[in-house]
């Protein structure tokens, strides 16, 4: 897992997610991972692969043709590495 280092926080930002901890029961360390995750991860979000996938729907999908293409491609040409040369 990543550490984060948070420089500058205002004493009065400091003292509310403190109190707010407290309020929650867990240490102020936890606290902040849970604001950042519910910052990062809102629930209400749509996920890449559900939103292609109701684009897929409302235009009618693939064909079967279409799909056949996609995973013949992905069977004979595996992800590489990026080169920067």
């Amino acid at each position: 897992m990543a550490n984060v280092n948070v420089r500058n926080l205002p004493d009065e930002v400091h003292r509310a997610i403190r109190i707010q901890a407290a309020h929650h029961g867990r240490s102020t360390e936890a606290e902040i991972r849970d604001i950042l995750e519910r910052a990062a991860k809102p629930e209400g979000r749509v996920k890449l692969g559900s939103f292609l996938a109701s684009m897929a729907r409302e235009t009618g999908g693939l064909t079967d043709e279409e799909v056949a293409l996609f995973e013949n491609a992905r069977i004979q040409s595996p992800a590489r590495a990026a080169r920067f040369e």
